[in-house]
């Protein structure tokens, strides 16, 4: 029988057993089933993140990779659960709570069942409602992802047009200005990553080496206004001095060489948090 990677992805960190226990259950389902991590990091209850991080992910992973993906505040709650076809024939085990908000807008949800919890669950396990990445999220997706069940036998399908999803904008170009989001951190090194993409900054005819204006705010507040380069690497700046460069996954980014700018500056992540890109006349 085939066997398809099994992804995971969880707010839960590696302090204690919790990743384990979720691998184990896999490990129940089918002793030689392949399973990965993408992260355990993505900080407490960040919905938005763990939505990013999928789809920053699910592009390198062949047809059929099963992805578990639990950063679930609402545990035991209404909040359905759900296994996703994406429309690169991906299959994503989750909570309905916003998660698949990057996966809707940017790749696209072919089809969408709700687990049947009374077939999909950890047997001997109805009595707990705090852990379901393991009872249910690891149990169902080693059981899709091993060729045990079929996507038709997770539960009964839903309508795509109604998955949760958290407010979501697409960067424009407006008067000669991106308006964009901050949409992540890449994390150990303080690195902002927007949703603009380099096609999009191309249209401000910018050159390598030239200046750019940018204004970051959250909500309201005015975090940052300067100029910086726009260059190839770091290594087009001194040490310590800010660059707009292009990131791996083709969107503009920024970062100061060898230092945060996230903790230089304290600036978050998500739809509140505005970038503005201009060319300097």
């Amino acid at each position: 029988m085939m066997m398809n990677a099994l992804v995971l992805q969880s707010d839960f960190g590696i302090e204690d057993g919790a990743v384990s226990a979720m691998k184990g259950v896999a490990h129940n389902v089918s002793k030689v089933i392949p399973i990965y991590d993408n992260t355990h990091d993505i900080p407490p209850f960040n919905i938005w993140e763990g939505s990013y991080r999928l789809l920053q992910t699910v592009a390198y992973w062949p047809k059929g990779t099963v992805f578990v993906s639990v950063v679930d505040p609402g545990v035991g709650s209404e909040r359905k659960s759900v296994v996703v076809q994406t429309n690169n024939d991906q299959f994503i085990v989750t909570p309905d709570n916003g998660t698949l908000t990057h996966i809707y807008y940017k790749v696209g949800i072919k089809h969408i069942r709700e687990i049947d919890e009374e077939v999909n669950r950890l047997p001997q396990s109805g009595a707990s409602h705090t852990f379901h990445g393991r009872d249910i999220y690891a149990y169902t997706g080693a059981r899709l992802a091993s060729g045990t069940i079929p996507f038709e036998d997770v539960g009964q399908e839903l309508m795509i047009k109604d998955v949760v999803r958290l407010p979501f904008y697409e960067a424009k170009l407006e008067d000669h200005t991106i308006n964009g989001t901050i949409d992540i951190l890449d994390v150990r090194f303080g690195n902002l990553w927007t949703n603009i993409s380099r096609d999009l900054f191309l249209k401000l005819n910018i050159d390598y080496g030239e200046a750019v204006e940018i204004e970051i705010i959250n909500d309201s507040r005015r975090v940052y206004r300067n100029n910086m380069t726009f260059g190839r690497s770091f290594a087009s700046i001194h040490v310590g001095e800010a660059v707009l460069y292009v990131n791996s996954l083709d969107n503009m980014a920024i970062a100061i060489n060898q230092g945060s700018f996230a903790k230089a500056y304290n600036v978050g992540t998500g739809s509140n948090w505005r970038i503005y890109l201009k060319k300097i006349d």
